[in-house]
Order: C-alpha cells, then sequence, then structure tokens
C-alpha cells in the first residue's frame, strides 16, 4: 500500500504573494516628490523606474553585495537614476526624496497584506505545520512583517541580502529545508514567480504552488504548471495541500 505524502514545511515568497504595495511605484515617488517640490509625472516614474531596475538587477545582483554595496546604496543610486531618467536632473534635490522613499517602503503604510493572506498563514499553524520566507528582499523584510503582524507566523526568515543567494538559486531553498529539518519531498514553496518561485523550488525537488493574479496566463506558464499547482489567491492553498497530501507520495502532481 502506497504512503500518504505529508508536507511539513511551506516556505513563502513576500512581494505579490503575502504581501503588495497600496500604490504603484509612479504614484509613491510622484507624491513624496511633490512633497519635496518636485513635478514629476508619476506614469514616466513608473516607466523609468522598470527600466533602471531591471538595468541595476543585472549590473549589480543581489543589491550589489559582490560589489561592495549595501542594500541601502544599491537602492538609493536605483531612486537618483529613476528619477534621472524621468527628467529630473538634480542630483541634490532628490536626494532627500530618495532617503524619504527608501524609508517610507519599511512603513507598514506602504504595504497591504493580500486577501487570505493572515488567515491561511493561520490555518496552516493550526495543522501542525512549519513556515517560512524565502523572499528575494533586502534587510528591511523583518521589520516590515513585524509591522504588519505576519512575521509571528514564521519559524525563520530568508532574504536574498542575508543569504547572499536570490531566487531561484537552490543554496537558498537548501538553507531553508537544512535550518527546517526536513526533506524536499516533504516541502513546498509558495509564490507568484514561475522562474524564481514555482521552477526554482521544484529544481530542488521541492513542491511548488504558483500564485497567480487575473490576468490571463503566459503560454509558456500555462503549458508548464499543471492546473493543481495554480493558486488563483491564497485561500485556494489548503485545499491544493489536501489533494497533494491525498496523492500516492504526491507522484501524481510532481
Amino acid at each position: 500500500m502506497a504512503r500518504q505524502l505529508q508536507i511539513r514545511l511551506l516556505t513563502w515568497d513576500v512581494t505579490d504573494t503575502l504581501l503588495r504595495i497600496r500604490h504603484s511605484v509612479g504614484e509613491q515617488y510622484a507624491s513624496k516628490a511633490r512633497a519635496h517640490g518636485l513635478e514629476v509625472e508619476a506614469a514616466a516614474l513608473q516607466q523609468a523606474f522598470k527600466q533602471v531596475f531591471k538595468a541595476q538587477s543585472h549590473r549589480f545582483p543581489n543589491y550589489g553585495l559582490s560589489h561592495g554595496l549595501t542594500s541601502r546604496q544599491w537602492w538609493q543610486d536605483l531612486l537618483l537614476q529613476t528619477f534621472h531618467q524621468a527628467g529630473v536632473r538634480d542630483t541634490q534635490a532628490v536626494a532627500p526624496v530618495a532617503d524619504q522613499l527608501y524609508k517610507d517602503f519599511c512603513s507598514p503604510s506602504t504595504w497591504q497584506v493580500l486577501e487570505g493572506a493572515e488567515a491561511t498563514l493561520k490555518e496552516c499553524r493550526k495543522r501542525g505545520l512549519r513556515l517560512a520566507v524565502v523572499s528575494n528582499f533586502d534587510n528591511r523584510l523583518e521589520g516590515i512583517l513585524v509591522c504588519l503582524g505576519l512575521r509571528e507566523h514564521f519559524d525563520f526568515v530568508l532574504t536574498s541580502e542575508a543569504t547572499g543567494w536570490c531566487k531561484p538559486d537552490p543554496r537558498i531553498f537548501h538553507e531553508a529545508l537544512r535550518l527546517a529539518g526536513v526533506e524536499p519531498t516533504m516541502a513546498a514553496h509558495i509564490g507568484d514567480s514561475y522562474h524564481c518561485d514555482y521552477k526554482g523550488a521544484r529544481a530542488v525537488s521541492m513542491h511548488s504552488f504558483l500564485v497567480v493574479g487575473p490576468e490571463p496566463l503566459d503560454p509558456v506558464v500555462k503549458d508548464s504548471v499543471p492546473q493543481e499547482h495554480i493558486l488563483p489567491s491564497l485561500l485556494h492553498l489548503l485545499p491544493a495541500l489536501d489533494r497533494l497530501e491525498g496523492s500516492s507520495l504526491g507522484l501524481g502532481v510532481l
């Protein structure tokens, strides 16, 4: 008789899985700029941020740690470049805006807990599951989770800044498994990135669930991820876990 699979550890992404920013980056940057006497269009800042973030992440991955940067320096440089690309060339005028924005993103008022997140975490705890965060975030994350009342649900929090490894690097997942003392087949990861979260976890033989939004799925994702691994919201997680554990060693959904 086949043994029933039992999941013991759930690891969690954070941004756009448990939390999201209340307003777009462009809106928040424009609002803070206005408070400092600078007028910049939110749409221009939003577009500039996307371009600069991509370039900065490529040039200085994981907050530039291997280049001797701190995450604060990385973000402040990104902010200065974003405003410059959006048309604000006065670095001295932008510097206090950048400094305040860095601090603002530590504030719970900047973040919104996604629907079903807290209830799902509580129910997972009631089931006796161990919970941990595995996130490509900087060292502000612990404080943000504390302020939002979520840190108490997790046994530990691993960030890419603290570990030196960004998802989908297998080492950050292996570190979570080591700290929890569980085998990969007894763990599952929940996140919204197909590449970093879903594929990253499965590459180390963990189970994985992909949180998706209301927009249509990318055809590659749709063709690659079984329907039973897709979560339209976190409220779908517990039923998905029940189905996974009800399968023979989970082999039907690996």
